[in-house]
């Protein structure tokens, strides 16, 4: 632990946001999941929705940080190419 009371300070406040930012990647990876579960279970509407409700989630999380701009591509890149291949 800081012995100096500004480091101290600093020290809850990086918990803090660590905490936080758990609870928003966590966010993230549920609406993934629900997707991917969706793809899984040859759901096309119910993929489509799930898709539909987690790009912007994952597009706020490039602005808040959580994810690098190519991280969240990936990821919507990914989840959209399974969603399109249940339509064939």
């Amino acid at each position: 632990m800081a012995n100096i009371k500004s480091a101290r300070k600093r020290a809850r406040q990086a918990e803090k946001t660590r905490q936080h930012n758990m609870g928003q990647r966590s966010l993230m990876r549920t609406k993934i999941k629900n997707v991917v579960k969706a793809c899984d279970a040859g759901d096309k509407d119910a993929a489509a929705a799930a898709y539909i409700d987690a790009v912007p989630v994952i597009d706020r999380m490039i602005n808040k940080g959580i994810v690098t701009k190519n991280k969240a591509a990936r990821h919507k890149s990914r989840l959209n190419k399974r969603v399109k291949a249940l339509a064939v």
